[in-house]
């Protein structure tokens, strides 16, 4: 269902609020099919990045590369196409189907009130296929759960045959089997993966590399095991934690409290 996965480079991006810096001065770069996971507490920034991924916030400064083409000097519809998002808010109130919402991804690829096509159609079977919304794929949009509307708007994205996709908290409203279901799909889905996190175990288990931020700089920037270290997750946080691996796959493993 996807497109060869991008690379994504951020270059010195900063973002600020009436003269508040949301986002200082970041660099990262995110290798094409890479998991990357921002950690960091409540006003850390990571909301305010992504958003400058999937073009909603301009930056004051930098630069948001996806395979070498700055985002901001690409058309909307370009970066569509490219990119798919999955955010923590989304309006409720619209009278459409999960099937109608899914097929919204498509927009991207066509011209103003074109018709959907048989491949299309295929396309959107195949994504609620995978993310098993076949059982409500008629239902009203506005009378799911929080986790069923996480299903369908990943399945959205997905639709768009993005490059990369951009998750701001997709576990939020999901149960633990949910949420494993849904990173381990990340894993292999085959695109690229930028997505804000506050389960750090989850984040250990699943993603290639971790940045933690803080008060909108990049604190950390490395593999778990280099990130999520007593010391960081002091300064970040201000809790004390024990590190150890997990005893079946051998992941980090944050013990909060235990010294």
């Amino acid at each position: 269902m996807t497109t060869p996965p991008a690379g994504l480079e951020i270059t010195g991006v900063t973002v600020r609020a009436k003269g508040q810096p949301l986002v200082e001065d970041v660099t990262l770069e995110v290798r094409p099919g890479m998991f990357l996971g921002l950690l960091g507490p409540n006003g850390a920034g990571k909301s305010t990045l992504l958003r400058t991924v999937y073009r909603m916030t301009k930056p004051d400064a930098g630069v948001v590369r996806l395979n070498g083409e700055d985002v901001w000097q690409r058309s909307a519809t370009w970066v569509a196409q490219h990119v798919g998002a999955v955010l923590q808010d989304m309006p409720t109130e619209f009278p459409l189907t999960v099937r109608d919402v899914v097929a919204m991804g498509r927009s991207a690829h066509k011209a103003l009130l074109e018709p959907d096509t048989k491949h299309d159609a295929a396309l959107i079977d195949a994504s609620i296929t995978l993310q098993r919304l076949e059982n409500f794929q008629h239902r009203a949009f506005r009378t799911l759960s929080g986790g069923e509307r996480q299903r369908v708007l990943l399945a959205r994205a997905l639709v768009q045959q993005p490059q990369i996709l951009v998750l701001d908290e997709p576990t939020n409203h999901l149960d633990i089997r949910y949420q494993l279901s849904l990173l381990s799909f990340l894993r292999e889905v085959g695109v690229t993966v930028i997505a804000a996190l506050h389960d750090l175990n989850l984040a250990a288990m699943f993603c290639d590399q971790l940045c933690l931020m803080n008060n909108g700089r990049v604190v950390a920037l490395g593999e778990p095991e280099d990130v999520l270290t007593p010391a960081l997750l002091w300064d970040v946080y201000g809790v004390d934690v024990t590190i150890q691996n997990h005893p079946h796959s051998g992941k980090v493993l944050v013990l909060p409290g235990l010294t």
